[in-house]
């Protein structure tokens, strides 16, 4: 049931300027890879040595390699557990987080609220969507929406087919559903045309947040269309090779260590977005003012 008081919330943000920060996941809020920690290590199997065979059935069957890492996953339970919503939940709230994710998303939305800007978090990532619904934040309403690879459940809520695979490529009509606010993974009118003005969230109002080559055709998307585009690194293992390679390629606009805490690199350079979005925003409402005024006195 939505409350008065719900409603109320939602028709004021409808009347805001809306930004979406969408991030990836693994090695962007997490230092490792969601499955490496804890998951793969349940199954009695190197985590190494199970990325390796993974990489070698797409090879071998020129398959997708989130498939390929699902069907591992799918496989290696077979007689040592079941594979379900709740125990893929439980390995998601053990995963490990960045400094400062825990409190980033609520946060952030509290700074952009003062600045009258609504702020929408999204995952786009080709982890696990039952290992990210797992985490403290998703429980707690944090994202908008979660786009991950995700597995069809039987009657008995056991894994037996992938619903939903996303790599680097299919990201991206993601961020067209988030710009149209067709965020139902399967309606069509992602497709339609919409005029710039009618576009919930046009791209200069999104920042896309992400840690490598996988993440380049969302960023490369973002900034092309006048939005914000971060990578960011592990801040103890100070390796800036990849973020380095993105700048010099122009894929992002800034890069900084992977500290969601509050005051850091990463938190002002997101503040001082949502400033410049609040002040853009005041002056195109202000220019739609003046043009419908000065169109009125023909």
């Amino acid at each position: 049931m939505i409350t008065r008081e719900r409603t109320e919330e939602q028709q004021e943000n409808n009347s805001k300027p809306v930004l979406a920060i969408c991030y990836d996941f693994d090695k962007t809020l997490t230092p490792d890879d969601m499955q490496a920690q804890g998951y793969i290590q349940s199954l009695d199997i190197d985590v190494d040595a199970f990325w390796k065979e993974s990489n070698g059935l797409d090879k071998q069957h020129d398959m997708d390699n989130n498939l390929a890492y699902m069907y591992m996953m799918a496989t290696k339970s077979y007689g040592k557990q079941f594979l379900t919503k709740e125990l893929l939940a439980a390995y998601g709230a053990k995963v490990k987080l960045y400094d400062g994710v825990r409190t980033w998303f609520e946060r952030i939305r509290q700074y952009g609220a003062e600045k009258g800007v609504c702020i929408e978090h999204y995952i786009i990532s080709s982890g696990l969507k039952e290992m990210i619904e797992g985490t403290e934040m998703a429980k707690e309403g944090a994202f908008t929406k979660i786009y991950a690879s995700a597995f069809l459940f039987d009657d008995k809520g056991v894994a037996t087919w992938p619903a939903q695979a996303i790599n680097y490529t299919n990201k991206t009509q993601f961020l067209f559903r988030i710009q149209k606010g067709v965020l139902d993974i399967n309606d069509p009118r992602v497709n339609d045309y919409l005029k710039p003005e009618e576009q919930r969230v046009p791209f200069r109002n999104m920042i896309y947040i992400g840690d490598s080559d996988t993440d380049i055709p969302c960023m490369s998307l973002v900034n092309a269309n006048g939005g914000h585009s971060i990578g960011v690194y592990d801040p103890e293992v100070q390796n800036k090779d990849k973020v380095y390679k993105m700048m010099r390629h122009h894929r992002i606009r800034y890069y900084a260590p992977a500290d969601y805490s509050e005051s850091s690199h990463l938190d002002t350079i997101v503040r001082q977005i949502i400033d410049k979005t609040a002040a853009y925003e005041a002056l195109e409402r202000q220019y739609v003012k003046d043009k419908q005024e000065a169109e009125k006195s023909y």
